[in-house]
C-alpha cells in the first residue's frame, strides 16, 4: 500500500471514529442542552408546535451509519486480536517515524485533529497491523526494496517542517491590537475565528496545517519568520498581500533523513500491498475470528 492509500484509509477510519462518538456519546453531551416536552420526553428540537425527540435523531443516526460505524469497531477488534495470534506488533519507533511522514508529506493535520493524537496513531497502528498481517507470508526479493528506495529516497526525507497557525487582516492597526491581545493572554485560535479576514482557515482557529520551506501554499516569509519562533508563540507582524499576518508556532518537526535499514519493512509492505489484487480489508480475518454481529452475515 502506498502512504497516500494508507493516508486515505486512515482518514476513513477517523470519520468513522467522528460517527461511533456521534451514535453512542450523545446522551452525555447533550443532556444539559436538551428541551422538555409536556410528557419529559427528551427534545433536541421544536419547529412550532413539531418536535423532534432525541430518541428519534439518535435512531435516525443509527438507521443511517450505524452499520458502518459498528463494522469499524469490529473490523478494529479483529485486526488486534489477529495482531496478537500471530504476533505481529508496531513498535512506538515504526509508529512515530510514519506519522511523522503523514504529518510532513500531507501537512493536512490541524491543531483539533492533534488535540486528540493518541486516537489518530491509534488509527495508524491498526492500519499499519493489517498491512502486516495481509502482508506477513509474501516474500519482495531484497533488490526490489533497495531499488524502491533508491528511487523514491526523498520520500524518506523529512525537511524541516512547521506546523502553524496564522490571523490575517486588513490594516497594520489592527495586527497590532491583535498582538496585544495575545500580550494580554487572548487565545490565538479564538482570536483566528474573531478577527481573521482568512475565511479558509479562521473556522480552523487559523490552523494553516505543516509547511516546509518548499511550500507554494504560503510566502516564503511565513518559514523564515516562523522558523526563528519557539513552540506555542507568535511572531512579529507580517505584510503580505491581502493585509497583514501573525504566526503561532504549535509544533516544529526537525530535519531527518531515514536509511533503508529504517524504512526497509515498511518498503517491503508498501511493494506487497500494491501487487494485492484486492483491497485491504480485515473482513479477510472475520472467520477466524468467528465474528457474529447484528447484521448477520
Amino acid at each position: 500500500m502506498t502512504n497516500k492509500r494508507l493516508w486515505s484509509t486512515v482518514i476513513g477510519l477517523i470519520l468513522l471514529n467522528v460517527m461511533t462518538i456521534l451514535l453512542f456519546a450523545i446522551k452525555p453531551f447533550a443532556s444539559d442542552k436538551v428541551f422538555h416536552s409536556d410528557d419529559q420526553q427528551d427534545v433536541v428540537a421544536t419547529i412550532g408546535k413539531e418536535t423532534i425527540s432525541q430518541q428519534e435523531w439518535i435512531n435516525e443516526l443509527e438507521h443511517r451509519y450505524g452499520k458502518e460505524v459498528l463494522k469499524e469497531m469490529i473490523d478494529e477488534k479483529v485486526i488486534l486480536e489477529t495482531a496478537k495470534k500471530y504476533d505481529v506488533t508496531v513498535s512506538d519507533q515504526e509508529l512515530d517515524r510514519e506519522f511523522i511522514l503523514l504529518k510532513t508529506m500531507y501537512g493536512s493535520f490541524d491543531q483539533q485533529q492533534l488535540e486528540n493524537e493518541e486516537k489518530w496513531r491509534m488509527q495508524l497502528k491498526t492500519s499499519i497491523l493489517l498491512e502486516k498481517l495481509l502482508t506477513k507470508d509474501v516474500d519482495i526479493p531484497e533488490k526490489t526494496i533497495k531499488k524502491y528506495y533508491e528511487d523514491n529516497k526523498k520520500t524518506f526525507e523529512v525537511p524541516e517542517t512547521l506546523h502553524l497557525s496564522h490571523i490575517v487582516v486588513k490594516q497594520k492597526a489592527e495586527a497590532q491590537k491583535v498582538v496585544d491581545e495575545l500580550k494580554d493572554g487572548a487565545t490565538f485560535s479564538l482570536l483566528a475565528m474573531e478577527k481573521s479576514v482568512d475565511d479558509f482557515t479562521s473556522n480552523h482557529g487559523g490552523d494553516i496545517g505543516f509547511i516546509s520551506a518548499a511550500n507554494e501554499r504560503y510566502p516564503n516569509e511565513y518559514f523564515q519568520q516562523a522558523s526563528k519562533l519557539g513552540k506555542g508563540k507568535w511572531s512579529n507582524i507580517i505584510k503580505v498581500e491581502n493585509g497583514y499576518a501573525i504566526l503561532y508556532l504549535h509544533e516544529r518537526i526537525k530535519p531527518k533523513k531515514y536509511s533503508y535499514d529504517d524504512v526497509k519493512d515498511q518498503i517491503r509492505r508498501q511493494v506487497a500491498m500494491d501487487q494485492m489484487e484486492q483491497p485491504a480489508s480485515p473482513d479477510f480475518f472475520w472467520d477466524e475470528q468467528k465474528v457474529d454481529w447484528y447484521y448477520g452475515k
